[in-house]
């Protein structure tokens, strides 16, 4: 497989001019392969040699100008194309092209529920070679006009409104300029729901077998769509550029979801078939709401090369968040933004796989597909908020519409876009974005104050190299309430100061970024610290609370606040908590981070039964049903932790917890799962269950709990399927992976540490980026915290030849492995 590379691109497109692909597929050929037939329009400017990517089961023939070509000259995906004459041109490909079990181009999925079969693209970032022959890079934008071939019953969706011709045939309509990753077909006997809204067709469309729970959701699917397509055209001049706006939620989806023009494609979780949290539901509202800032940020103007990714992430995610706060019921996304996607982006910026939001250059596209992360979506976005607090949403808003008008339905650049910001303020944007977007790492803010006279002044220490707009609120204790906190007063500060800010009286806290609009980890003083420890659950403000979980998180992971401290605060102040994402964001690092990795091992049973008491006192508080979220965080948590199989064994067997909820598939999987742990089921119960329940989801289920159980031959079967057969699909492969490692038996797995470096390097090489990338973050050996495991990993960088998707998991599992190393002083 080759990659394109930076310059590479730059060349074609100095040389190529790309007006339109013609595009024919055939899905109904059989099971393995599709035929799809290529035409591509060119101009060539002046004479030259250039090549085309494909990667076909079969070229079956090639014309260039009515010449045929030797189908044999495709090389390692790269047809080349020589002698091109200065001026128009027609390609014409003729292939077979195979279909992907790993969401990679062409995906084709069988529901196990009722047998229907289902397609859909997933061109990005370099896939549209999968399914058809293409110039391959951003730059070159073109029409794409396609016909598609499927079974009768089938509905087959694309980028444009798509029309039945009869006989299987269906058309669609022939899109803007658009480029190439943005392609997209979904075929299949879709459930459908349609309306309109001003003036263009909205859809939504899922598999059939989950009919029922899209149709339980359509009003509150299309009010979101509704609300944030209405925002954004009071935000942005020019229109929504595309002629329709369907939403597929398709399975096995790699993604969260895919920005294709008019066709936004979800992984179909986002069809919600048990019960969520509202936290939930505000996270699948957000991600519509990031996906249609896409139409803009990223389709209708889009980056030039991939080094400015931000272009498209760090505006949709930021646009994401902001816009569902301001349009829907969902008013505090920020809090979760706070409280889990910001965390994201501080752990990836301190890893050694660190970039800059906007790397000076990124040199091909395999290294482009590493750098959608953390830094690129949580870190981008978080830039932006803080841009937005320092130049002012109104000037803000004007350049980003200057931007649009400049560059509609073509590519721009960092630099296009920090001048149309300069085109709408006074304010020295090019030396922000050197500040912001050119550098790496975390500055750490940490408050001094000093007192003279009864009256104090706060410094603000910063260890980094950003400016920083912040607020510094300042909170007294309640007389009133007895562990409550009042604000007293929030205060702007410029970091690096001019002088020492006057705050009068010493509050009993202060915290640094309240209102968590910039980018920074935050320490305390001592007398904050103190009164955070009996106070924190009385702060008034959820995002508040959200700055002050993150900066205990951070301290953990930075070795100043010892694991054990975390769990004890999270035990006084969490059962007192009310935001959802706030006990859900708290509870993952308590459990998943501190439990499982940051403790020693002999440390862990006092964990999970500290956790478990907290879980315990959730489900106390909502046992009248007022917070049926906070009472499913609960019990989804404390199956989690249960080092025990009594009690989560009878609420298996009784279909219900005391109180409630009911046990629905996803809660039932989960016991299970756990049992499967604890040794308190076999094959029998698992295989009973799957017969429940054999949808998709329950597959996957069966999966992590057969690899979950502890037993020699067990072990064995979840290996070879993951590693030796290649015939898991990438979901299968990732359910599989998720149960095979548990620190409960870490004696029972130990010889397969040593193994899991030779066959990871191996099943990555043979299967590709989507399956690499899954072996290297789930299949890792988490739970062995140990230097045997990190001299392991160690090696395996410096001497295997590794894919480059896996090399950048291990990078950052093996960083982060050497720091539980540190937390524990080891």
């Amino acid at each position: 497989m080759s990659v394109i590379t930076r310059d590479e691109a730059q060349l074609r497109a100095q040389f190529l001019d790309v007006h339109r692909y013609t595009v024919e597929l055939d899905l109904t050929t059989g099971e393995e392969t599709f035929d799809s037939r290529t035409v591509i329009r060119f101009t060539a400017r002046t004479a030259g040699d250039t090549f085309v990517e494909l990667k076909p089961a079969e070229l079956r023939s090639v014309t260039l100008d009515g010449q045929p070509l030797d189908p044999e000259s495709l090389h390692e995906d790269r047809l080349p194309l020589r002698g091109l004459a200065a001026g128009e041109h027609e390609l014409r490909i003729d292939t077979a092209m195979p279909y992907s079990h790993t969401g990679e181009g062409m995906h084709r999925f069988t529901d196990p529920t009722d047998g229907e079969t289902y397609v859909y693209t997933q061109m990005f970032l370099d896939d549209i070679q999968r399914v058809f022959p293409a110039f391959d890079q951003p730059d070159l934008k073109a029409v794409f006009e396609l016909t598609v071939t499927a079974p009768e019953g089938w509905t087959v969706l694309a980028n444009g409104i798509t029309e039945h011709l009869g006989e299987g045939r269906w058309r669609a309509a022939p899109t803007p300029l658009i480029s190439t990753y943005l392609v997209a077909v979904a075929a299949g006997p879709w459930h459908s729901v349609r309306t309109e809204h001003r003036g263009l067709p909205f859809g939504l469309h899922c598999r059939r077998s989950l009919a029922a729970h899209l149709d339980a959701d359509t009003d509150e699917l299309f009010e979101v769509t509704r609300a944030c397509f209405d925002r954004y055209h009071e935000k942005f001049e020019e229109p929504y550029p595309f002629d329709s706006y369907d939403q597929a939620f398709v399975p096995e989806f790699n993604a969260g979801a895919m920005e294709n023009p008019g066709l936004v494609t979800f992984r179909d979780e986002f069809v919600f078939r048990s019960a969520v949290t509202d936290t939930e539901r505000q996270t699948r509202a957000m991600v519509i709401a990031h996906e249609m800032a896409h139409m803009w940020f990223g389709d209708l103007v889009t980056l030039r090369w991939w080094d400015d990714i931000w272009l498209n992430e760090s505006f949709a995610e930021y646009m994401g968040y902001q816009t569902t706060a301001e349009a829907t019921r969902f008013t505090d996304t920020w809090i979760d933004f706070g409280v889990a996607r910001k965390a994201w982006g501080y752990d990836a910026d301190q890893r050694p796989s660190t970039h800059p939001v906007a790397p000076d250059q990124v040199d091909d596209s395999a290294s482009a597909l590493l750098n959608f992360d953390g830094i690129s979506y949580a870190k981008g976005a978080s830039a932006l908020r803080q841009l937005v607090a320092w130049l002012g949403e109104k000037d803000f808003l004007a350049g980003i519409n200057i931007h649009f008008k400049r560059h509609r339905f073509a590519n721009a650049t960092l630099a296009d876009f920090i001048d149309s910001l300069a085109a709408a303020t006074e304010r020295d944007v090019h030396a922000w974005a050197e500040a912001w977007l050119r550098t790496t790492g975390v500055d750490t803010l940490t408050p001094v104050i000093e007192s003279a006279d009864g009256t104090c002044a706060l410094t603000v220490d910063r260890a980094g190299s950003r400016p920083h707009r912040v607020t510094a609120g300042l909170y007294d204790r309640d007389l009133t309430d007895e562990g409550g906190l009042t604000l007293r007063e929030r205060i702007g500060l410029d970091v690096p100061q001019s002088a020492p800010q006057p705050i009068g009286k010493r509050p009993a806290l202060l915290v640094l970024n309240d209102g968590d609009l910039t980018y920074a980890k935050i320490r305390f003083d001592a007398e904050s610290f103190e009164t955070l420890r009996t106070g924190l659950s009385g702060l008034p403000d959820p995002l508040t609370r959200a700055v002050v979980w993150n900066a205990l998180r951070d301290a953990v992971r930075d070795g100043e606040l010892a694991p054990a401290a975390y769990l004890e605060t999270a035990r006084a102040h969490l059962p007192l908590e009310t935001d959802l994402a706030l006990v859900q964001g708290v509870l993952a690092f308590a459990s998943g981070h501190v439990a499982d990795r940051y403790l020693k091992p002999e440390d862990r049973p006092a964990a999970l039964a500290t956790l478990g008491s907290l879980c315990r006192d959730l489900l106390r508080r909502t046992e009248d049903g007022d917070n049926p979220g906070l009472r499913l965080l609960a019990v989804r948590h404390f199956i989690d932790v249960a080092a025990h199989p009594d009690t989560i064994a009878a609420w298996l067997a009784d279909g219900t917890v005391p109180g409630g909820p009911e046990l629905d598939p996803e809660l039932r999987w989960r016991i299970l799962g756990r049992l499967a742990v604890l040794g308190a089921v076999d094959e029998d119960a698992i295989a009973a269950e799957l017969d429940r329940d054999p949808s998709a989801a329950g597959q996957e289920g069966a999966a992590t709990c057969r690899a979950a159980l502890p037993d020699p031959e067990a072990k064995r079967a979840a290996w070879e399927a993951m590693f030796a057969t290649d015939s898991l699909s990438n979901y299968l492969f990732t359910a599989t992976a998720r149960g095979f490692w548990q620190p409960e038996q870490a004696d029972l797995v130990r010889e397969y540490i040593p193994r899991y470096y030779e066959d990871a390097v191996a099943v990555a090489a043979r299967r590709g980026p989507a399956i690499a990338a899954a072996a290297g973050r789930w299949a890792f050996p988490h739970h062995a915290v140990d230097a045997e495991n990190l001299a392991l990993g160690e090696a395996c960088l410096r001497e295997a030849d590794l894919n480059v998707a896996l090399r950048r998991k291990l990078v950052d599992e093996l960083d982060d492995l050497s720091r539980a190393l540190r937390v524990r002083g080891e």
